[in-house]
């Protein structure tokens, strides 16, 4: 009689874990071990061999938070352990690694005596290859990282660790082992059996004979093996499961590419420094296995990580590029870093295919085709034509499968953006980007594919990732044991552009997906830490205007253009635009380095502005006004310059009467009440305000999410508000010109300044706070007498319309959403738009007062989540808001830009006036970036944009010589396109689609 099935499969399962894993080495001796510390910054292998090692025992305690310490090991190959079929010598180091996966705790570069690297030691990954002979001496280094483990148990408790002048210096690991072992190599190939068909058998169905089948051939492998003498049985145990290995695949089964890559966050829980080692040890992982395993490919996006390794260790770097020659190692993504692409705006987006495709093309000579973004926090709608303007043609994501809401209904599809582009999208079924090839997620990818009958195929991403660690020798073995076993998905090895090549060709008409892939999670990341958004959104304007300002001068005077400058201010800010360190979500130490280095960005790229400008106005004693903008500005027009005297001055002043406190300008009458609240705001006879239902509230929320404090904003927090409704004092400024408002709550306080805009059609608004609240969100409401069914958003080069009511799960779900610089509501014949100068978060609601509907529009300013930073915006901040009535969207486009590019005032200049480098004589066009070209070649490029939402005619003007002119795509390459005409008088006539992108090329000279 057959045991029990339960009996039996827990006896399996405790003969895998308790007596074949610890049987994978036959022996094991002691190495002799010295150490030396490094607490503060890494130091090179040659620093580190030359200092002071003393003696060092296994088992003691090392390795106080974010310090370095190198242990030399050295001991002699026995005689007798020459390598064999069944017998492998290699190290084994363990620096004291817990239960948890590589990347989140310690982990170590190995170098040979010579300076050499050879692998990383990680956990789950413990062996290091060894090429001595029997009877010959051996020294390696070990450059461990004692990182501590932050997220320890995904307990989201307040931490220290995040931050190196508070993570205190006791040790946090104790050091295990580093040994000599000969790896029995039929014992591990008995586990690897085991491990590929226990886990297959617990996914077939219960009533299906080949359940059984694996079942009984493990019961009968595991008769077969002594666990006394595994190394004399395991052989024995293999022939038991040889039958139902080999017994091939359905003909109609699943067919998975399995494609190794490590993700590596550019900077998470660890700091930016860390990552660069990150790298180091994952791809020396990599080139070892393939070494030894020729059909393995690997893929790796963010040219940034390549550009570390260049720069850090040229050697290994050497090493990756024989590799991608001979394709083995495959760069793919084409971006700077795995950019989040909510946050940054139209150009730097377009700049994370730049500069990532240049590195990629002038270091390996190709042009990554796929656009690699796992782990991104959801994707723009304008993704789908910057991606295909910069040469790509597919794209993977993994995220969106952490939706609570609802579920995407598509694995492999058309991804339409908001001018229509589409863009060829495989959102893989296994729903995790760092599989280990286990049956469970095979089944999972076969299951829960979407495009059966229509399609076959899915991309399976393995290896350890997020910290790194990549592919292992156990994954490839998984690999190889699942190409064609009966009740698995067929897996193959293959690379990412082979994949979507198939699958394009097998799925003829796929589905299409219109708009945002809107991430129903981590919807907090549009707002917190607000001084990192604050400093990238500087950034991004900072370099409009440097670069506009230094090209003007170059082709005006001749002046060098600041090539290597602006480059590494670009490289600066695109790396800060990695999907944990904008979207606020990374510990202290990264945070803080970031809003260091906006700093940096702002002081160089403030003395390019003042060079190019010194240049092109010359040395005197005017005062003038430039204007980087698009559209003119109080006198002076866009992307020129003029006297100061040509300002417009501000108009309106405050006055206070027993209703209220009024501004009244020509275009506008606003009243104030005693709580601070607005009343009335009135712009062509229209009132913006139900009675009842003042604006410019102040509403303070609880917001303790169920997990991923920094990341999530969860739809509970708005049941528990508290409105900010009785000032501290109400008081006038500058002349009269500035309501004051002062506000205290909890341990913080707030000041609002309100004026009218220089040109009278809007409401300004300044906010400081000083914020001290934990677990709390901050946002600022406008109910609005506008009954809109959805509200526009600005994103990159563009905007997108999103409802305002929740009538489907997926509306509902939305319930926090992003914009850039402005956001719009609007009736036919009325609108109402807020700007802003570096907030992102914005809900947009409809509720009813008497009988009369009202949209609410809400911006997040604001959070204090406790992890991972438990410092998250503590202290002041600048916000600038403006509220402009009356208001289509040609008016909103241009209060964002006039909020986030306010005019320059430059002194001690000669000439007041400069002529626009570019003008174009259609406002629905517009300007978002003017430089010279990437080849350094002198050339003027242009990119333009529709951007209003509707097709546009245009010409534009070049104020300087050129001898010809070209549509290029973002890469400044020439291409044909139905938009670009020639004028009859030089200039250049475009006819674009709604939200268009155009490149223009001047040839000069």
């Amino acid at each position: 009689m057959h045991a029990n099935r339960e009996l039996v499969e827990a006896r399996i399962s405790r003969f895998l874990r308790e007596r074949l894993e610890p049987a994978r080495w036959r022996d094991r001796r002691p190495l002799d071990i010295a150490a030396w510390t490094e607490p503060g910054e890494p130091v090179s292998f040659g620093e580190a061999a030359g200092r002071e090692f003393l003696p060092f025992n296994a088992g003691q305690a090392w390795g106080a938070p974010w310090d370095t310490t190198w242990f030399r090991v050295s001991g002699t190959v026995p005689d007798g352990w020459a390598e064999a079929d069944d017998v492998r010598p290699e190290l084994v180091i363990d620096l004291g690694f817990n239960g948890d996966g590589p990347g989140f705790q310690a982990e170590a570069l190995v170098y040979t005596e010579q300076g050499a690297i050879v692998k990383a030691v990680e956990p789950r990954n413990l062996h290091v290859p060894l090429p001595h002979r029997p009877g010959e001496t051996f020294t390696y280094y070990v450059e461990a990282a004692s990182n501590p483990n932050v997220i320890a148990g995904f307990t989201y408790a307040p931490t220290p660790m995040g931050d190196r002048t508070t993570s205190g210096s006791a040790p946090l690991y104790v050091f295990r082992a580093a040994d000599l072992a000969l790896l029995d190599v039929p014992a591990w190939n008995l586990a690897r059996d085991f491990w590929t068909l226990n886990g297959l058998m617990h996914e077939l169905p219960m009533d299906l004979p080949r359940r059984y089948e694996i079942l009984r051939a493990m019961e009968r492998a595991v008769d077969a093996v002594d666990p006394s003498d595994i190394p004399g049985t395991a052989g024995a145990g293999r022939a038991a499961l040889a039958a139902v290995l080999a017994s091939p695949s359905y003909a109609s089964a699943h067919r998975i590419s399995a494609v190794g890559h490590a993700h590596i966050d550019t900077a998470w829980l660890w700091p930016v420094r860390e990552t660069v080692r990150k790298v180091a040890r994952t791809f020396a992982n990599v080139l070892e296995l393939m070494d030894h395993e020729p059909e393995f490919v690997f893929t790796a996006s963010s040219a940034q990580q390549y550009a570390w390794l260049r720069d850090h260790y040229p050697d290994l770097f050497d090493r990756v590029a024989k590799k991608v020659r001979s394709g083995q190692f495959v760069p793919t993504g084409g971006m700077w870093v795995e950019s989040d692409t909510n946050l940054p705006g139209g150009e730097a987006l377009a700049r994370q295919f730049v500069a990532g495709k240049r590195f990629f093309r002038e270091e390996f000579g190709v042009d990554p085709e796929v656009v690699w973004l796992p782990d991104s926090f959801g994707y723009s709608a304008a993704l789908p034509q910057i991606a295909r303007a910069a040469g790509a043609r597919w794209f993977l994501t993994q995220k969106i499968s952490w939706n609570e809401t609802n579920t995407m209904p598509h694995s492999t599809f058309l991804w339409e953006g908001i001018d229509g582009t589409r863009l060829f999208t495989h959102f893989p079924p296994v729903d995790t980007y760092n599989s280990e090839l286990s049956g469970q997620e095979l089944a999972r990818a076969q299951r829960q594919y979407a495009e059966k009958g229509f399609g076959n195929t899915s991309l399976v991403p393995f290896g350890w990732g997020d910290g790194g660690g990549g592919p292992t020798r156990e994954m490839l073995a998984a690999a190889e044991r699942t190409a064609d076993l009966e009740g698995s998905p067929r897996v193959r090895l293959s690379s990412p552009e082979r994949f979507f090549a198939a699958a394009e060709e097998e799925l003829a008409v796929p589905p299409v997906w219109s708009g945002e892939l809107y991430l129903e999670f981590h919807r907090g990341t549009y707002t917190s830490q607000a001084n990192t958004k604050k400093g990238n959104r500087r950034s991004e304007h900072l370099l409009r205007e440097a670069e506009l300002w230094a090209a003007t001068a170059t082709v005006r005077t001749g002046a060098a253009y600041p090539y290597d400058v602006l480059e590494q201010s670009w490289h600066t800010v695109l790396l800060q635009q990695f999907h944990d360190i904008l979207p606020g979500t990374s510990i202290a130490w990264v945070h803080q380095e970031a809003e260091r280095n906006y700093a940096r960005v702002a002081a160089t790229l403030e003395a390019v502005i003042e060079d190019a400008a010194g240049t092109l106005l010359g040395s005197g004693d005017t005062l003038a006004v430039l204007n980087a903008g698009p559209y003119p500005q109080q006198g002076v027009p866009a992307g020129g310059a003029a006297a100061a005297s040509a300002f417009a001055e501000s108009s309106g002043s405050w006055e206070r009467t027993d209703s209220g406190w009024h501004l009244t300008g020509p275009r506008l009458r606003l009243t104030v009440n005693d709580a601070g609240l607005f009343t009335s705001l009135i712009a062509d006879g229209r009132e913006v305000f139900l009675p009842g239902r003042p604006g410019n509230h102040f509403q303070l929320f609880r917001d303790v999410p169920n997990q991923w404090d920094a990341w999530d904003l969860d739809a509970h927090y708005r049941f528990s508000s508290t409105e900010l409704m009785q000032p501290d004092a109400v008081k006038l400024e500058d002349d009269g010109r500035v309501l004051s408002i002062e506000r205290s709550f909890g341990a913080s306080t707030l000041v609002q300044r309100i004026t009218l805009s220089p040109e009278g059609t809007a409401v300004d608004l300044t906010v400081d706070v000083d914020w001290h609240e934990r677990q709390k969100l901050l946002k600022l409401a406008f109910p609005l007498d506008v009954h809109a069914d959805r509200a526009a958003s600005e994103i990159q080069f563009g905007h997108l319309y999103r409802p305002t009511h929740a009538n489907t799960s997926w509306d509902a779900a939305r319930f926090e959403t992003v914009a850039h610089r402005w956001i719009h509501v609007g009736e036919p014949g009325f609108g109402v738009a807020v700007a802003n100068d570096r907030t992102y978060g914005h809900d947009t609601i409809r509720d009813e007062v008497d009988g009369r509907t009202c949209t609410t529009v809400r911006l997040s300013l604001l959070r204090a989540p406790v992890f991972p930073d438990p410092g998250t915006d503590q202290g002041p901040h600048r916000f600038r808001f403006s509220l402009r009535p009356a208001a289509g969207i040609p008016e909103a486009v241009s209060e964002g830009y006039r909020l986030n590019l306010p005019l320059r005032t430059v002194s001690g200049v000669d000439a007041a006036d400069t002529v626009p480098l570019l003008a174009v004589d259609n406002p629905a066009v517009v300007i978002e970036a003017v430089k010279l070209a990437e080849d350094r070649s002198g050339d003027v490029v242009v990119r333009l944009y529709e951007a209003f939402g509707g097709r546009a005619t245009a010409q534009v003007t070049a104020g300087f010589g050129y001898s010809s002119v070209a549509a290029t795509d973002l890469l400044e390459r020439p291409v044909d396109s139905l938009a670009v005409g020639r004028a009859g008088d030089g200039g250049v006539q475009l006819s674009l689609r709604p939200f268009e992108l155009v490149t223009l090329r001047f040839r000069v000279g």
